[in-house]
């Protein structure tokens, strides 16, 4: 009996241990190039295991991710985590030249690291070039055993991935192009719901998402928006969502029958089965904030009813959709989201400062390479900047800015002296600085900014309209970050402050900074390393509209970056 007694104690001890350290849970990935039809035409695309989108991974939070990463495309590949901490895990973010250098053909690298304090929807895509347009997936994180989530738990998890497609362009062909003379990416030709344009396209050989419900069920919609470039308005017809976590961070349950999502934004979504047995469909199109041309279509799911007749299966509701530049709808749904003070993981919005940034982001132009043509206007090459700094990743340097920064020898990658504020205040969004060529070329350089350890930083992003006002989808590897306030105009302090809301803001990692507007942020600069911060509208990325903050060690060795893994990619 006593043996017993101790063996049970024993047992009991090792369940605990387990359960203090999470799971290991390992995924294989292999990139490589497939012929896929869509749209009615065959072409070759960059795809993880043969899957648009890939792979979804699933755990729960506390456990640690063992990702092989083989690589057998004929391009180089990095993959991002996409709002994934990395703490002690800073060389398995994935921006290309960042935090690393890319996979070459053949080779393979084990993407590491552990989840921890963070619950809800996130997502994985590549880091190179273009070829996020149909390298992606979800991620997502359950609560640990025992954990509850902070709403009635739903009936069932649906993953809604958007997602673009084109019938030819070669992406990589693309993104050499704008290396070389600022072109843009070309418009969609479609979008996706989990891979599946839907029957809006002309092709009958499309598939069309479609889920099946309960009446009287709750069902939880992870969304998920990869698209390279466009904003997305969703919805299903008859019915309302309940918002309840946004970029993995949970909210105060926000009622809508509109979800607004930008390029990298997740919105977690509960959706009742409350309306008479039929069918209705989902349909998701664009929010186009910029007066340029874009994809104006519309891809549809379809919502299913156990038990509906046959008729109304075959005639499904359709939603009225909001206009494309319904801009008072979409910053109504992205100002009136709020935190879930007290909530799992919520920690309190610091209120002390000590690093101010006024960061201006937007287009600008750049002079065309001797004999080039470029696709700017006036003859001139496209670019952009934040603070007047257009962005290079140092891919020739023969080291990742990461690396650079953990030997202390930035000499040739980059330097430290990215600016706390434009070189100029002007109004940034009146219509009379357009195409206005005194201001607006930016010179090109890799420049970061260095952050004390621990010390608190706010941002506001303002938008500069020198090509016209667009909402700029804004990224920080590495943290998430309270949306204090946001707006329209040149921001204020003395009037836009008394507005902060430091109770319970939103948290997210990706900010759609409003059409001619502007956002202020603020975190606490508690996790070492390199963190890049970035246009997530792909195409501004080459363009120049990025920085990266270099965050300086703690005093101890669990508030450091480690040494980087044995193998690393090497440039």
């Amino acid at each position: 009996m006593k043996a017993f007694v101790v063996f049970l104690i024993f047992a009991l001890l090792l369940a605990a241990s387990s359960f203090a350290s999470g799971a290991i849970v390992e995924y294989s990935f292999t990139v490589k190039d497939l012929n896929v039809t869509r749209l009615c035409k065959i072409q070759t695309i960059t795809t993880v295991n043969g899957m648009v989108p890939g792979p979804i991974i699933d755990v729960r939070e506390n456990d640690s991710l063992v990702i092989h990463v083989f690589n057998a495309s004929p391009h180089n590949i990095t993959l991002h985590w996409h709002g994934v901490f990395q703490r002690r895990s800073q060389w398995a973010d994935g921006p290309e030249y960042i935090t690393q250098c890319p996979i070459r053909p053949g080779h393979e690298y084990i993407y590491r690291f552990t989840i921890t304090g963070q619950e809800g929807t996130l997502w994985w895509h590549a880091h190179s070039a273009l070829l996020r347009a149909y390298v992606y997936g979800g991620l997502i994180i359950r609560p640990r055993p025992g954990a509850l989530y902070p709403f009635p738990k739903p009936y069932k998890e649906v993953p809604i991935i958007l997602g673009e497609w084109w019938k030819s362009a070669d992406m990589n062909k693309i993104f050499n192009g704008i290396q070389v003379s600022g072109d843009s990416v070309p418009i969609s030709d479609a979008f996706t719901i989990n891979g599946m344009p839907g029957d809006l396209y002309n092709c009958p050989h499309d598939l069309m998402f479609k889920l099946k419900v309960k009446q009287g069920k709750t069902y939880l919609l992870r969304i998920v928006n990869a698209n390279l470039i466009s904003q997305m308005f969703f919805k299903v017809a008859n019915h309302k969502f309940t918002v309840v976590a946004v970029d993995a961070g949970y909210t105060t349950p926000y009622i809508t029958d509109v979800v607004v999502i930008a390029p990298g934004q997740t919105t977690d979504v509960l959706l009742k089965a409350d309306q008479p047995e039929g069918s209705y469909y989902m349909a998701s199109s664009a929010y186009i904030s910029a007066a340029i041309s874009a994809d104006n279509t519309t891809t549809r799911g379809i919502v299913v009813y156990k038990g509906a007749s046959r008729d109304h299966k075959t005639h499904p509701l359709m939603p009225v959709m909001p206009a494309l530049n319904d801009t008072p709808l979409a910053y109504k749904f992205y100002a009136n989201l709020t935190g879930l003070a007290g909530g799992p993981h919520w920690l309190d919005c610091p209120s002390e400062v000590d690093e101010r940034m006024f960061i201006t982001c937007g287009l600008n132009l750049a002079f065309c390479p001797k004999n080039g043509t470029c696709g700017g206007p006036q003859g001139f090459k496209l670019s952009a900047s934040m603070n007047n700094v257009s962005f290079v990743t140092p891919s020739n340097s023969g080291s990742s800015i990461l690396e650079a920064s953990y030997r202390n020898k930035p000499e040739g990658v980059y330097t430290r002296d990215f600016p706390n504020h434009p070189p100029e205040f002007f109004d940034f969004v009146s219509p009379n600085i357009t195409l206005d060529l005194t201001k607006i070329f930016a010179p090109k350089s890799t420049k970061v900014k260095t952050l004390k350890f621990n010390s608190t930083v706010e941002i506001v992003f303002q938008n500069v309209v020198f090509l016209g006002a667009e909402n700029h989808p804004m990224h920080l590897h590495g943290y998430d970050f309270y949306v204090l306030a946001q707006g329209f105009g040149v921001y204020d302090a003395k009037r836009d402050m008394k507005n902060f809301n430091v109770i319970n803001p939103q948290k997210r990692n990706t900010i759609a900074v409003p059409v001619g507007g502007w956002a202020v942020i603020r975190f606490k600069a508690n996790n070492p390393g390199v963190w890049f911060l970035h246009c997530h509208i792909d195409v501004h990325l080459p363009w120049g509209l990025a920085m990266a903050f270099e965050v300086q060690n703690g005093p101890t060795p669990e508030t450091s970056v480690p040494p980087p893994p044995p193998d690393l990619p090497k440039c």
